[in-house]
């Protein structure tokens, strides 16, 4: 509400000095969707210079564009002089640019949806493209020709899809079709724009988008009605975040971006999986279904360990020649690597990457939870990575067999270790061997490995009982040991 009030100011500071001044874009369509914006776009007939007279604290971020950061409160909004734009000669940038009225603005942009102008201070909706009809229908369609929007801006091929998962919506047939014939472009989109749209696409919630529903807050030009009212609107409560994240997985599938972008998930697509384990299909199905699943507000990383866990089952499919089960002995192993390919491909954070990296190389751990020994148990759940581990095992689960009852234990053993004092740090480490006489080598990290072991297994609960231990075994191994020893 107060970012709200700040860009209904910033509005109402340039119509007061004679300009014309609009919301628009994805903030104007999120209201009119019954969504609180994240952030508010404003145009205007004003040129830089004039928005910079008439606010103290601005960034010149494309000056060259129109387009000027006012900065209001720490809050930052782009106020960008109308526009057109022609002559696009990398997918990306148009190589001529010049300031018009509003009407041209709203004709260069993308989606119709994307292409609403809202007076906050007039009340009024200005409509040049069409798009109040298609937030009617729920409906993704370019602003006039497909081909020539996508072949202003590559990128756009991606946000189509990204869009229609995250609003609920589907693509219009012509829009949809200039996708899959313009799909191998995307190719000439930086890694990190495309990682971004990706983001997105399957983590929606952690962007802000909540589920499809509710009212709309803004009125459909001068009319209080709403948009998302029963009559025309989507059912209460929308589309669950997991059922989106599919869909857009779907989406990128059918359209052939998947193949381009994440050509190694694409490959899934043929894998088949022995339906004893896995009654629910191929592999990619078996994504698709964990990711239907996805909890609301999931960690950002979730979505790509789902992704990514099975992503080397192709590579290491084998079929038993007496049974006919499928195997991919390794596929954890070879997948952790693939996983640290792609997501450096795509530019990922280093340490989300191994995050994400470590996951993969330990899923099929959990499985065998229960025949585990105590102190195994208990190094499993110490992980960091514990918590991302365990919801990714509970989802695989659900999307194959169904069975929890290792996830049951492990939250079972999970709490009981949270009850042990500040979660068993070890009792002894490398220099108090040292200290006893131990000299650094493989020896010494055997013998921490074998205390820790023992204090997990509660063998040890002591500093004073390891030290004692650690003297004894000491005393009988046939090792060297420092001079200096006690």
């Amino acid at each position: 509400m107060a970012l709200r009030a700040l860009a209904l100011e910033i509005v109402r500071r340039l119509q007061t000095a004679g300009f014309s001044a609009y919301w628009v874009g994805g903030c104007v369509r999120d209201f009119l969707l019954g969504r609180e914006p994240e952030d508010y776009d404003v145009a205007t007939n004003a040129v830089p210079d004039q928005i910079e007279k008439l606010f103290p604290h601005t960034v010149p971020v494309g000056r060259q564009f129109g387009v000027v950061l006012v900065i209001e409160e720490g809050h930052q909004f782009q106020v960008a002089t109308f526009r057109a734009e022609s002559d696009y000669q990398d997918g990306r940038h148009p190589g001529h640019v010049t300031f018009g009225d509003a009407k041209a603005d709203a004709l260069r942009r993308d989606f119709t949806v994307n292409g609403l102008f809202f007076d906050p201070i007039r009340n009024q909706l200005h409509d040049w493209v069409g798009g109040e009809a298609d937030l009617r229908a729920r409906m993704l369609r370019t602003i006039g020709s497909p081909q020539e929007r996508f072949a202003e801006d590559h990128l756009r091929l991606l946000r189509a899809v990204r869009l229609a998962a995250q609003l609920d919506f589907q693509i219009e047939p012509e829009t949809f079709s200039a996708i899959q014939s313009n799909a191998a472009k995307i190719r000439a989109i930086s890694a990190e724009r495309i990682r971004d749209e990706l983001l997105k696409l399957f983590n929606p919630s952690a962007f802000g988008v909540p589920p499809s529903g509710g009212g709309a807050r803004l009125p459909a030009r001068d009319r209080a009605e709403s948009l998302a009212s029963p009559k025309t609107g989507p059912p209460e409560g929308g589309t669950p975040n997991g059922l989106r994240a599919a869909r857009g997985l779907d989406l990128l599938r059918d359209s052939g971006l998947l193949q381009e972008i994440l050509p190694e998930i694409a490959e899934t697509l043929d894998c088949e999986q022995s339906p004893d384990f896995h009654p629910e299909g191929n592999v990619y199905q078996h994504i698709r279904l964990m990711l239907s699943q996805l909890p609301e507000n999931a960690d950002p990383s979730l979505p790509w360990v789902i992704l990514l866990h099975d992503v080397a089952k192709p590579q290491t499919a084998a079929r038993d020649p007496h049974s006919g089960s499928m195997h991919f002995y390794g596929h954890e192993k070879i997948g952790a690597e693939m996983a640290e390919e792609i997501l450096d491909r795509l530019k990922f954070p280093r340490k989300q990457t191994e995050e994400i990296v470590e996951c993969v190389r330990h899923h099929m751990q959990f499985k065998d939870a229960p025949n585990m020994r105590k102190a195994t148990v208990r190094r499993l759940i110490l992980r960091p990575t514990f918590p991302l581990e365990l919801e990714l095992h509970r989802l695989d689960c659900l999307g194959s067999h169904g069975r929890l009852d290792v996830y049951d234990y492990l939250i079972r053993e999970a709490e009981e270790l949270s009850k042990l004092p500040a979660r068993l740090p070890p009792l002894v480490n490398g220099d108090d061997l040292i200290g006893l006489g131990v000299k650094p080598g493989p020896a010494l990290g055997a013998l921490l490995t074998e205390i820790r072991d023992k204090q997990l297994q509660e063998e040890l609960t002591s500093r004073e009982e390891a030290v004692n231990w650690a003297r004894k075994k000491i005393a009988a191994m046939p090792m060297p040991v420092s001079p200096t020893s006690s």
